[in-house]
């Protein structure tokens, strides 16, 4: 017994310390503070930060609002500034990448409201309406729990529980009472359980926060090509707008996609743009 408990506490440290580091992946991420960024003009220095930005967006000037947004998304990702610019782009009727920005926007904070319904908002604007696949009842219910939460919930929620889970293992070797022993022996088992599904939901959203193969076309238009050059046969055309997966992304000028029907072709990779 002591082997196993020893065993299993091996893993939940090094399952921790992967939640920890997902910590610090997302207090890079989602530093929402206001980030200045200077511009020469002349022998003037323009400061230009989040601020501004949200003034001209104010003043229905969208433009230059997106102008400021994506020189402060150089800095460093934000899901609120992905979501303000994803804001202006469909202001000034740009669907595509305001798709773009909302899911970048989602990838950051999964479990945004206001996030998700802008994007289906825009989604329905599209020419390509999708049909999505049916999925087995528990994949959804999976993917609904991992994206209930962002990945710094779910690292807190992971090392809370494993500190419980020690604190009860801690009580049940050094109680003198059967009955207490058994009550902490259940409850280690239900912190251990707990923090293990946080640490698989934490490990989920940072492998596709890191990993992004999904991408929106971008130009209004595309034929999707049956191998990666002009002359290849016309398979089918997507619209602007239009969620696709990666396939292939060995190639310097074409990308492989695939639909969600399991279609696959070549595009040019100037026609799509990288969630």
């Amino acid at each position: 017994m002591r082997k196993i408990l020893f065993i299993t506490f091996f893993i939940l440290t090094y399952q921790v310390s992967h939640s920890q580091g997902s910590l610090e992946i997302d207090s890079l991420t989602n530093n929402d503070s206001i980030v200045n960024a200077t511009s020469k003009l002349g022998s003037r220095n323009l400061v230009i930060s989040k601020s501004l930005a949200d003034s001209a967006y104010i003043r229905n000037d969208f433009t230059t609002a997106i102008q400021i947004y994506e020189m402060i998304l150089r800095t460093g990702e934000s899901a609120d500034i992905y979501y303000n610019l994803g804001n202006s782009y469909y202001k000034i009727g740009d669907i595509a990448k305001a798709i773009l920005n909302y899911e970048r926007a989602l990838i950051l904070k999964p479990a945004n409201k206001d996030i998700r319904s802008n994007l289906e908002i825009a989604r329905a604007k599209t020419v390509d309406k999708v049909t999505d696949v049916p999925e087995l009842f528990f994949i959804t219910w999976l993917k609904s729990i991992t994206n209930s939460m962002g990945i710094q919930s779910w690292a807190i929620i992971a090392i809370s529980f494993f500190l419980l889970f020690i604190v009860s293992i801690y009580f049940f070797f050094f109680s003198t009472k059967i009955v207490a022993r058994k009550t902490f022996f259940i409850l280690a088992l239900f912190f251990l359980v707990f923090c293990v599904i946080a640490n698989i939901s934490a490990a989920f959203q940072r492998r596709v926060r890191l990993n992004r193969m999904n991408a929106i076309i971008i130009s209004p238009s595309v034929t999707i090509r049956s191998t990666p050059n002009d002359n290849g046969t016309s398979l089918f055309i997507l619209h602007e707008g239009r969620k696709v997966f990666i396939k292939d992304d060995s190639m310097k000028d074409w990308k492989e996609i695939q639909l969600e029907d399991g279609n696959v072709g070549w595009v040019k990779k100037n026609d799509l743009e990288v969630i």
